[in-house]
């Protein structure tokens, strides 16, 4: 099958129900847009076709699943994109655990066909009642420009790298974009807990500005496996997400050109993540709980200063400066 538009699903869920859900919001959507759905399962605990046992038959046309070894949500989406079928004009993408209000991709690809090659939408974060982009206050739809392809709709008017920089407005669930123009722009998944699809979106505004969105919620992020669960200050996890965060935010000056202003923020960042890293260090030691010495050697690797400045940064800290 040849499809216009294929729909990429990385899949691991501890949980059965789950992706269940978002494919549900996928068979629900309107409007004569000729779709593909590409599962990969990336060593699910819940198997993809046992989960969708009761979805498939009838749809095997348009529901593909492939299987892979465990290689985290970035490798999932790359092997999605590299199974797209020839002759796809589009790619949408949406998490396993997030569904679909029944017109986002009908209102995407009118958007897109206006001549636009990135498309996204406002939506609810996990248990939001207000939608992230009034939350944010990073975007106000009334400031852009509105499409004919439908209400809601506007092309963005302004320097969406710089916007994505400074901060990002773009929720993965709601993209859309011209597959056919970008078919060799990959995720990088040495980039596991931050930074992989904004640095997607990054490298896709360095070669367009003909971005388009919906002031519509058309997507509700769900309850599922997630890097960043469990991963808040204090946790378990907070140590791996603030080193996977400093190696985002050092590699931006290495893949992109930044101006003066966008390099004086960076760093900014790249400081006050080696004080937050330090500051978690403290808390586990007052604490007696253990250290993570692979995130360590890590972290030594990707930013040796964090431990250059421990001392100082400690200091700091303790003294509450």
């Amino acid at each position: 099958m040849s499809a216009s538009l294929a729909i990429v699903v990385p899949y691991y869920q501890k949980e059965p129900g789950i992706l269940s859900k978002a494919v549900r919001s996928v068979l629900a959507q309107q409007g004569e847009v000729d779709w593909r759905l590409i599962i990969v399962d990336d060593a699910s605990p819940v198997p993809a076709r046992s989960e969708l046992a009761q979805l498939l038959p009838g749809n095997e046309a348009r529901i593909h699943i492939v299987e892979q070894a465990n290689g985290g949500p970035a490798a999932a989406r790359n092997k999605g994109l590299d199974s797209v079928p020839a002759g796809t004009q589009y790619v949408a993408f949406l998490d396993s655990d997030d569904e679909w209000i029944p017109t986002h991709l009908m209102r995407a690809v009118a958007a897109l066909e206006e001549g636009y090659d990135f498309y996204f939408a406002d939506l609810y974060q996990l248990d939001q009642t207000v939608s992230g982009f009034r939350r944010a206050g990073r975007i106000i739809p009334e400031q852009h420009r509105s499409l004919q392809a439908g209400p809601g709709l506007h092309a963005y008017e302004g320097d969406m790298f710089d916007q994505i920089l400074s901060g990002n407005i773009i929720g993965t669930s709601t993209v859309v974009y011209r597959f056919a123009l970008f078919p060799e722009q990959r995720f990088r998944p040495e980039f596991v807990y931050a930074g992989e699809d904004y640095l997607f979106w990054l490298e896709l505004a360095r070669r367009t500005q003909r971005f388009a969105f919906s002031e519509l919620v058309e997507a509700t992020y769900g309850r599922g496996v997630n890097v960043f669960a469990g991963s808040g200050w204090g946790t378990e996890n907070s140590l791996i997400r603030l080193h996977y965060e400093m190696k985002y935010k050092k590699t931006l000056p290495r893949l992109f050109e930044l101006n003066a202003t966008q390099l004086q923020a960076n760093r900014a960042s790249v400081w006050t993540l080696r004080r937050s890293f330090i500051a978690d260090l403290l808390h586990r030691a007052a604490h007696r709980r253990s250290l993570k010495w692979h995130v360590l050697r890590k972290q030594l690797r990707t930013d040796p200063q964090t431990f250059m400045y421990a001392m100082p940064l400690a200091m700091m800290i303790v003294l509450k400066r």
